[in-house]
């Protein structure tokens, strides 16, 4: 799968890019990531990549022309779509993720930064997409995010791809609490049932943990898991 992101800052991106699963990921050539810079098409000699708002404002905005430039300097394959990281778009989701990865060859990210970007920026983009409600200095965070949720979904990136469907939001519930050595920790004990060796009745505990710790810390999921069953759950 490739990925092309529009930044005015690439190297943001070295680090993560060369770390853990990602990195791996990406020397195996599960994924392919592409670092363009708008000011490198920019033709002022200042290379000037944001102006002044019309009507005033405080602040300034990405201009057009350079995010216009980098985005059609790219490949065009089959499946893409062209995402803006924005305030204003969908909030990432794990089914957002599992879509990019099971339906699309190709992602163009494109970051803004100061106040945004031109309005007509959106007639090159396919999906707005926001990490959250709130406002970041850069959408090289929320691009970063969006990455690592996708390529860690494709095929071949992590070990045991079982491990993927049980963790939190795969199923509409958040992931079962979990421990290792040592059984006794400051007083803290494993749960027994985890040391019975029990496979039926681990499944069940881990089970009936989702759905409570789902139930206590997150009530808006809970409602969506019942709604999506058509029923109750006791306990």
């Amino acid at each position: 799968m490739r990925f092309d992101i529009i930044t005015l800052f690439p190297d943001f991106f070295t680090s993560p890019l060369n770390s853990g699963l990602l990195g791996k990921a990406l020397a195996r050539n599960i994924a392919a990531v592409h670092l363009t810079n708008p000011r490198d098409f920019t033709t002022d000699k200042h290379h000037r990549v944001d102006d002044e708002p019309y009507g005033g404002g405080v602040g300034m905005l990405m201009k057009p022309e350079p995010i216009f430039a980098a985005v059609e300097s790219v490949p065009v394959l089959p499946q893409r779509e062209v995402l803006l990281m924005t305030p204003q778009g969908e909030t990432m989701h794990q089914p957002m993720f599992q879509h990019f990865a099971a339906n699309y060859d190709q992602l163009v990210i494109i970051c803004g930064h100061y106040e945004g970007v031109d309005e007509r920026v959106l007639h090159l983009v396919t999906r707005e997409v926001s990490l959250g409600d709130f406002v970041l200095t850069c959408g090289e965070i929320p691009a970063l995010a969006l990455l690592n949720g996708v390529i860690r979904l494709l095929p071949g990136t992590v070990g045991k791809e079982e491990s993927l469907k049980a963790e939190s939001f795969e199923t509409g519930l958040l992931d079962y609490p979990q421990y290792t050595r040592p059984p006794v920790f400051r007083g803290w004990s494993v749960p027994e049932v985890l040391l019975s060796g029990n496979h039926q009745a681990i499944a069940q505990w881990r089970r009936e943990q989702q759905i409570q710790r789902t139930r206590d810390r997150r009530p808006d999921l809970y409602e969506k898991w019942l709604e999506g069953r058509g029923e109750g759950v006791d306990g």
